[in-house]
């Protein structure tokens, strides 16, 4: 009888079992499914109490067109941004797990034209040419630049929500476009976490800070 170990098997014999060897090896062993990002917004918002008779609702004021937020490069996508300040405050970073639902500038106008909706009609740049071709009247309109939005870090255990936007209120008329006004808003609030969730709630806070300060100035520079 031939002694088989002096006799190997051929060797694509050879390369096939340790191929089979190395895929059951390799199943217990495969990479955990990627994790999925975790998704933010500025939340619901504060619900607008009841207006009753004794608290009549505020009278309403001209109707005004919001074109859509502008905003630099840096700020186009969903990314959570944040610097630090102590170290190298000219670098922007990303949380590595953390996004906004849709990019700062969709979510900043969201919340800007809920609150300017509480006291007069908002339209969007394509309503506000509908009304103006129908009615020969050309409604105020309110341009915004998103110009920083990030969790800033003054410190390794001091950080804030950082936003600054420009406003600029643009008046209509027989001899053109004029601008009524213009002024830079700047909101810092406090993280309450040096981590992505905290700065989340930092920002959303500034949001909501940055746009009531921009509604009262639009309403103070309502036609006379």
């Amino acid at each position: 009888m031939k002694n088989d170990a002096l006799h190997p098997r051929p060797l694509a014999a050879v390369f096939v079992g340790a191929g089979l060897a190395l895929l059951i090896a390799g199943c217990g062993a495969l990479p955990d499914k990627p994790v999925r990002a975790t998704l933010y917004d500025f939340g619901p918002g504060i619900a607008a109490p009841p207006a009753t008779a004794a608290q009549p609702p505020a009278a309403a004021l001209p109707t005004l067109a919001l074109a859509e937020v502008e905003s630099n490069t840096r700020l186009d996508g969903t990314q959570i941004l944040y610097r630090l300040g102590y170290a190298d405050a000219n670098e922007l970073r990303p949380y590595g797990q953390s996004r906004w639902s849709l990019p700062p500038a969709q979510l900043l106008r969201q919340r800007l034209r809920d609150a300017l909706a509480e006291r007069r009609t908002v339209l969007g740049p394509e309503e506000s040419a509908t009304i103006a071709r129908a009615e020969g009247k050309v409604p105020d309109t309110l341009r915004i630049s998103l110009d920083e939005f990030s969790h800033y870090f003054e410190s390794a255990g001091s950080s804030v929500g950082l936003v600054r936007l420009r406003a600029t209120l643009i008046r209509g008329g027989s001899g053109g476009d004029r601008v009524v006004g213009q002024r830079t808003f700047t909101v810092r609030h406090p993280a309450p976490s040096a981590n992505a969730p905290g700065g989340v709630k930092a920002l959303a806070a500034a949001t909501d800070a940055a746009v009531a300060e921009v509604v009262q100035w639009v309403d103070q520079q309502a036609r006379p």
